[in-house]
């Protein structure tokens, strides 16, 4: 009795420790993508990835097809698979011409992408704190990616590209999981994953091969952890924490990205970077928590100046 207690209502603590252990994944698939790239083309891993991921979650959901599945969810499922697909290409492809610690970070402007696509979509209007997000997060990609001649790289233009369709497929995630099983339509948008995928492997001729040793090891963290157990890790978070905070948690996964970058040698962060990276984290607490965080200081002022 006590552990269906448990589950029904967890301890606030939980679901943030299961939120940042997804973040922590997401931060280490950065290198783990890297070094596969070396030796895999990015279309193939990508293929082996969505594969995985999706046999098994839709394995895992079984009992939920018969039940809840209808015919919209194909449309759906293939919008949000087209667009997850686009968003881990080019973050992929922008991966081979850049550092994982500048890739995860330029990764994470979708949290501020996100309100415009709102107002372009559904009309809501961003507030000032997300206008005032987005020009920080154009000056902390300054930063992190121009070097001397005040030029981004081919790597760091991808991911900013990714981050756009990152953003998009929020968007619709948020929509269409509204009125549908969550679970299910992550099983489709997988498996439309998998499709783009291996066209585009074929038709850029990626070589196709089975993997072995350290490769085979890379496909399957990236297929069961990074995707199927850190989705689940967040799906559960959503149900249980605000948005606000929970968002503040999913930005972590940048700042782990940096650090398992930098503590495994493949990155050396320099003094514009490391202000850049601030300067881009800050801009997505400012447009994600609206500097709520500072109330109980204003209130306090208030009742001292009464």
């Amino acid at each position: 009795m006590r552990g269906k207690n448990f589950l029904q209502a967890p301890p606030p603590l939980f679901p943030k420790i299961l939120v940042v252990l997804a973040t922590m994944i997401w931060g280490s698939a950065f290198l783990v993508m890297k070094n596969t790239l070396d030796t895999m083309g990015p279309y193939y891993i990508l293929a082996l990835r969505f594969t995985i991921a999706a046999v098994l979650l839709a394995i895992f959901c079984a009992p939920q097809w018969k039940r809840d599945f209808t015919p919209s969810f194909l449309w759906e499922g293939a919008v949000m698979g087209t667009l997850l697909f686009w968003g881990y290409a080019f973050q992929s492809i922008g991966l081979t011409d850049t550092t994982p610690g500048k890739n995860a970070f330029l990764t994470v402007l979708y949290c501020v992408e996100v309100p415009f696509l709102c107002w372009l979509f559904y009309r809501r209007r961003p507030d000032r704190f997300d206008v005032i997000g987005a020009g920080m997060c154009l000056i902390g990609m300054g930063l992190v990616s121009l070097d001397g001649a005040l030029t981004m790289g081919w790597g760091d233009q991808m991911t900013v590209v990714c981050s756009v369709f990152y953003a998009l497929h929020i968007v619709a995630a948020s929509a269409f999981t509204q009125k549908h099983n969550a679970m299910l339509l992550t099983v489709l948008q997988f498996a439309f994953s998998a499709v783009w995928a291996w066209g585009c492997s074929l038709f850029t001729g990626e070589a196709i091969f089975l993997p072995t040793g350290n490769e085979a090891l890379s496909i399957l963290y990236m297929a069961v952890f990074a995707t199927c157990l850190a989705l689940s890790f967040q799906n559960y978070g959503e149900k249980h924490l605000p948005a606000a905070p929970l968002s503040i948690l999913l930005s972590l996964e940048s700042v782990f990205g940096v650090l398992f970058s930098v503590l495994f040698g493949t990155e050396r962060p320099t003094i514009p970077m490391l202000i850049g990276f601030a300067v881009i984290f800050a801009a997505v607490l400012i447009s994600q928590t609206k500097l709520s965080f500072l109330s109980p200081f204003r209130k306090k002022e208030e009742t001292a100046r009464e």
